[in-house]
C-alpha cells in the first residue's frame, strides 16, 4: 500500500461539507468490489472519474470475508484494502459501508450463517451478537484506518449500521440508542477518525429510530426528492444533505421482469438534489453481477430470489459499459463538477463473439463420488445451517439417500416447509420439484418396490436478506414424512460444490440433449480473451461456471437469458463451460450471446 501525502478529510459543517475550508459537494456511486472481477476494478474506477464523480461508495459483505467464525478473508473478490487503494490510484473518494447488515440484496444481507443459526439476536445488544461485530468490525477497521483521508487514503466517511429505523428489533428507542452508540464506540476505538452516517428512507419513524444526535444521518430513496429532504432536513436542522442511496434502478426476482427506470425521470430527480446543494450518492454506478451463489431474496407472504445479474439499470450495465443514463447524468454532473474530467471514449462497444459448441461429458448427480455421510439422528432431518457446509457464497446441497420403505400404490411425500427446493428422485429418475415459491409440501411417489433409492436433493436458493426473515434457516424443516411416517433411516451427503468443475471433463462425443440433475462440460473455443455472455435460454435451471469461475444461476424461469462472463477469466483457445443443470436441456448446446440479455420490462 502506497498511500499519497496526506490530505484534509471531510468536515461536517453547518450547511454541508467542507475541503480545505470550502464547501464540498458530494458526488458519488455505489460500486461495490466483490461484485466485479477485481481485475476490472480499474476501468470501472476510471469511468467513475469520466462521469464527473469525486467518490465511490462500496458495502463491506461479513459472510464473504468470514465465512468460518475467526476468518476474515482478503484475497481475491475480498481485497477491500485493494479497492481502496485503487480508488485512490483513480483519484477518487471512498465511503464504506461495514453494516455489520448491509441488506444489498446480498445473500443472508451480508449475515455470516455461522452467526445466525447460532440462535443470537442480530442487530441487537445480545452479547453473543456484540462479541461477533466487535471481532468483525476490528477486521474491517485495520484495513480501512491507514486509507483515511487525513493519513493519505481515500476513506472520507464510514456508515453504521444500515437502515437499522427499518428493522423490527422489538426493542425500545432506547435500546436502539444504546445499540448505535455500541458500535460506534467501537469504530472511533479502532481509530475511525472521519465523519460517520447513517442512512434510512426519509419517513419520521425511520429517521427517529436509526440514527444518533451526533452522527449525519442521510437518507435513501429513488424520487419525490424535493419533499424527502424537506424530511431529512426536519430531522438534521444542521449539517449536509444527502441522498446517499439514490435508487436510479432496480433489482429482479426470478419469475419477473427486469426492472428499469426512465432516463428523463432519473435525471431530473438528480438535479433537484444538487440544484439545491444535496450530496448524492448513486446507487447504482455499477451493478455488477452475483456471482457464485451470492444473490438474496425477499418473502413477504412469497418467497423471491433475487436473480444473477445486478445489473439494476445503473450507469454502467452489467459488463460496465455506459449506458445512456450515464452520458445523460454526466451532462447534469458537468455544471457541478468541480475540476476537469478525465476524457471518456465515447465509442460503442463491439459486440462481444458469437460462439456455439456442444456439451460433450455428463455424469448423473447422483453418480458423483459421494460425499462424506452425515448420519440422520432424531425424526426431522437436519437443516442446513447445522451442516457446517457453507456460508452464504456457497449453494447447500444435500442429498438424502438409503430410504427402505416400498409401496403397493402411489403414496405421499410430505414436508414441512421447503426452504427452498427439494427435488425428488427414484432411482436416479427425476420425479419433481418442491418450490418454496409454490408454498409446495407434498409430492406424490407412485408405487415402488422395496429398496427403491429416493433421493432429495435440497437447495437453498438465495437467504433472505431483508425483514423479519433475515437469518431463517435452509432446507426441509420440521418433519419429512412418508405415507405418513417419520422418515428415519436415510443419510446426508452435502455436494462439495468447488470440487464439481473438476468432476466432468469435456469429452469428444457431442450430446443431443441434458436430462438432470447432471453434471455437464463443454469445450467452447475462443480466440482472443474478453467479455463473454452465455446463453441460457435453451437450459433449464442451474448453476454454470467457467473455467472453474462460478458465474451464478440461471432458471428458464427468467427474466434474465445470459450470464455474464468477465473478461479475466476467459483464456484465448481452449476453455470449458460447466453446468450443474437440475431440470433437462432439449438442446445441449453452449452458444454465446453478442449481449446482455436481461429479459422483458415491465413496459
Amino acid at each position: 500500500m502506497t498511500l499519497a501525502p496526506a490530505t484534509h478529510p471531510l468536515e461536517v459543517g453547518p450547511d454541508g461539507f467542507l475541503r480545505d475550508g470550502r464547501p464540498h459537494l458530494l458526488l458519488s456511486g455505489a460500486l461495490h468490489y466483490f461484485r466485479v472481477h477485481p481485475q476490472q476494478w480499474a476501468d470501472r474506477l476510471a469511468k467513475a472519474a469520466a462521469l464527473g464523480l469525486t467518490t465511490v461508495e462500496t458495502y463491506v459483505p461479513w459472510n464473504l470475508h468470514a465465512p468460518r467464525r475467526g476468518e476474515f478473508r482478503t484475497d481475491g473478490a475480498c481485497d477491500l484494502g485493494g479497492f481502496l487503494d485503487a480508488v485512490a490510484a483513480a483519484g477518487l473518494d471512498a465511503v464504506v459501508r461495514p453494516g455489520p447488515y448491509i441488506c444489498a440484496e446480498w445473500d443472508n444481507g451480508g449475515l455470516p450463517v455461522w452467526l445466525t443459526r447460532s440462535g443470537v439476536r442480530v442487530r441487537t445488544d445480545d452479547p453473543g451478537y456484540l462479541e461477533a461485530v466487535d471481532e468483525f468490525l476490528a477486521a474491517v477497521y485495520d484495513v480501512v484506518r491507514p486509507r483515511q483521508a487525513d493519513r493519505g487514503g481515500p476513506v472520507v466517511l464510514v456508515q453504521v449500521e444500515n437502515e437499522y429505523g427499518a428493522y423490527p428489533t422489538g426493542t425500545d428507542a432506547a435500546a436502539r440508542a444504546a445499540h448505535l452508540r455500541h458500535l460506534v464506540d467501537v469504530t472511533r476505538a479502532a481509530g475511525i477518525t472521519v465523519p460517520l452516517t447513517t442512512v434510512d428512507q426519509p419517513t419520521d419513524e425511520m429517521l427517529a429510530a436509526g440514527t444518533l444526535p451526533d452522527l449525519l444521518t442521510t437518507g435513501s430513496f429513488g424520487g419525490r426528492a424535493a419533499e424527502r429532504l424537506e424530511t431529512l432536513r426536519r430531522h438534521q436542522p444542521e449539517g449536509p444533505l444527502v441522498c446517499s442511496e439514490f435508487w436510479i434502478g432496480w433489482f429482479d426476482h426470478w419469475g419477473s421482469h427486469h426492472g428499469t427506470t426512465s432516463v428523463a425521470d432519473a435525471t431530473a430527480e438528480l438535479e433537484a438534489m444538487l440544484s439545491r446543494g444535496a450530496g448524492v450518492n448513486v446507487y447504482m454506478f455499477h451493478g455488477g453481477t452475483n456471482f457464485g451463489f451470492t444473490n438474496g431474496a425477499n418473502d413477504k407472504g412469497t418467497y423471491q430470489p433475487t436473480i444473477t445479474s445486478y445489473d439494476y439499470d445503473a450507469l454502467l450495465d452489467e459488463a460496465g459499459r455506459p449506458t445512456a443514463k450515464y452520458h445523460a447524468f454526466r451532462e447534469v454532473l458537468s455544471r457541478y463538477t468541480p475540476a476537469p474530467r478525465p476524457a471518456l471514449d465515447t465509442a460503442p462497444a463491439a459486440p462481444a463473439p458469437v460462439l456455439r459448441s456442444r456439451f460433450s461429458a455428463a455424469r448423473p448427480l447422483t453418480g458423483l463420488p459421494p460425499g462424506p455421510e452425515l448420519p440422520w439422528t432424531g425424526t426431522e432431518p437436519p437443516v442446513l445451517d447445522d451442516l457446517e457446509i457453507g456460508s452464504g457464497e456457497v449453494v447447500r446441497i444435500a442429498w438424502v439417500s438409503g430410504t427402505s420403505c416400498g409401496s403397493a400404490g402411489p403414496t405421499l411425500l410430505e414436508v414441512g416447509e421447503v426452504r427452498d427446493r427439494v427435488t425428488v428422485l427414484l432411482d436416479g429418475v427425476r420425479l419433481g420439484t418442491l418450490f418454496r415459491e409454490h408454498h409446495d409440501r407434498a409430492l406424490v411417489l407412485p408405487a415402488h418396490p422395496t429398496g427403491t433409492r429416493v433421493d432429495l436433493l435440497v437447495e437453498d436458493a438465495g437467504r433472505v436478506n431483508y425483514g423479519d426473515r433475515l437469518g431463517e434457516t435452509k432446507g426441509i424443516v420440521g418433519p419429512l414424512l412418508v405415507a405418513g411416517e417419520p422418515l428415519r433411516d436415510a443419510v446426508v451427503r452435502p455436494v462439495d460444490h468447488e470440487a464439481l468443475p473438476a468432476l466432468v471433463v469435456p469429452g469428444d462425443e457431442p450430446l443431443e440433449r441434458l436430462v438432470g440433475p447432471v453434471l455437464a462440460a463443454a469445450e467452447l473455443q475462443v480466440d482472443e480473451p474478453g467479455d463473454l455472455f452465455l446463453d441460457t435460454a435453451s437450459w433449464g435451471r442451474g448453476v454454470a461456471w467457467f473455467n472453474g469461475f462460478a458465474l451464478g444461476r440461471y432458471w428458464r424461469h427468467g427474466p434474465q437469458r445470459s450470464l455474464y462472463v468477465p473478461g479475466p477469466v476467459v483464456r484465448a483457445g481452449r476453455n470449458v463451460v460447466t453446468v450443474l443443470e437440475f431440470d433437462g436441456a432439449p438442446d445441449a448446446v453452449v452458444a454465446t450471446l453478442p449481449d446482455l440479455a436481461l429479459g422483458h420490462t415491465e413496459a
